[in-house]
């Protein structure tokens, strides 16, 4: 029998997310949006209460959730603020790669070092030539005895500032080209690590992203994650980890569009009525409350093919990703079409969700990627 309903150990994950986001993200969500400020307090805050790092194992200062437990985290920071949950699900995109591939004295040196430094780390993969198309990359570190020297150029990298140290993705073979992608974990304080600039966005902006080069970074050989060469595949893996958690910070950001604009909807008096009774507007949330609900039962079903072990886990996650994240920019714009010009105000919180919602159906692999992985699943 299939069983939609939490555990109790469940249940316990939305309720403390939902308090931490409640507390901290709601009440400062519009001042970091309109300062574009990376969110410290909330991020050392995140640490104090055991917030972040939900899936790093136990033993390594995390939660040690599983994939199901990291969605439901998720959805609860996004329903808050995409642009500050993103800060913290960005940090697991950047340790998952050390999760996946990394030894256990790399595990306890770094993992060690982020929980020490309440820090975040940065996944570079991104190049200003090499977005989609991963196998474009050609930020390149050669071997000279101990050490690599890396150099490079990345965009578009979350956290990429204020990061303890970057997961970098560099090919250690021109001939062999993408076949050699390897990962690196570079610490910021590396001579040689430039941050070029800050990127203005539309949405999001709690959230940093930046533009990196490398110059003769001198790497030390013991920074490889896994080997040489097996960068593509780690980099594979981690997408099929973490596109389920974009999935629901979606989910997030779309309950809570939905949930202001109803309100909103039930108090707008016009023609001396609510214009929640107008079939027009009840129609189109009674769309935007099914969208939801099922994005969230196929992010569900994501999560669990990951944590049952099920080989459609990665097409589901790719499923989920590209579903969830449709849903919610049109569940946000509808939300603000609903509350007509006072939805397109910033006095209400529907303009910046709309605005964060885009930026879900473009990183972690455009929405058209995610259709090019999910047919290449289905065809073959």
């Amino acid at each position: 029998m299939v069983d939609f309903s939490l555990s109790p150990e469940q249940q316990a994950i939305v309720e403390k997310y939902r308090d931490f986001t409640n507390r901290w993200i709601i009440p400062n969500r519009m001042k970091y949006d309109a300062l574009a400020e990376f969110p410290w307090e909330i991020i050392k805050a995140s640490y104090d209460e055991k917030i972040i790092n939900g899936p790093i194992p136990k033993e390594y200062g995390g939660n040690g959730f599983d994939q199901m437990g990291s969605a439901l985290q998720s959805e609860e920071l996004g329903a808050g603020c995409i642009g500050i949950g993103i800060c913290i699900d960005a940090n697991t995109l950047a340790l998952t790669p050390l999760l996946i591939a990394g030894s256990d004295e790399q595990k306890k040196k770094f993992f060690g070092r982020i929980r020490e430094e309440k820090g975040v780390a940065a996944y570079c993969l991104t190049e200003p030539n090499a977005g989609s198309d991963v196998q474009a990359i050609s930020s390149y570190a050669e071997k000279k005895g101990d050490k690599y020297i890396l150099n490079g150029h990345k965009r578009f990298i979350t956290n990429g500032e204020v990061a303890s140290f970057h997961t970098v993705f560099a090919i250690t073979d021109p001939v062999k080209g993408s076949r050699s992608l390897t990962a690196f974990i570079v610490p910021l304080d590396l001579p040689g690590v430039e941050i070029v600039s800050r990127l203005d966005k539309m949405g999001q902006k709690a959230s940093v992203q930046n533009e990196i080069k490398y110059h003769d970074v001198e790497v030390p050989a013991d920074h490889v994650l896994g080997e040489e060469g097996r960068g593509f595949l780690i980099a594979m893996k981690t997408f099929d980890r973490t596109r389920t958690g974009v999935a629901a910070l979606s989910i997030g950001v779309a309950r809570s569009a939905f949930e202001v604009s109803k309100e909103w909807a039930q108090k707008r008096i016009q023609f001396g009525k609510p214009i929640a009774a107008n079939q027009a507007i009840g129609f189109l949330l009674a769309d935007m409350a099914t969208e939801i609900e099922a994005a969230r039962t196929l992010t569900w079903y994501a999560a669990w093919a990951h944590d049952a072990g099920q080989k459609s886990a990665s097409k589901l996650a790719a499923m989920s990703k590209m579903y969830a994240s449709d849903m919610a920019m049109k569940v946000t714009t509808d939300a603000v079409q609903v509350m007509g010009g006072e939805g397109y105000s910033r006095e209400h919180p529907v303009e910046k969700m709309m605005r964060d919602a885009k930026l879900c159906q473009i990183y972690e692999g455009t929405n058209q990627v995610q259709r090019i992985v999910i047919s290449k699943s289905i065809l073959k």
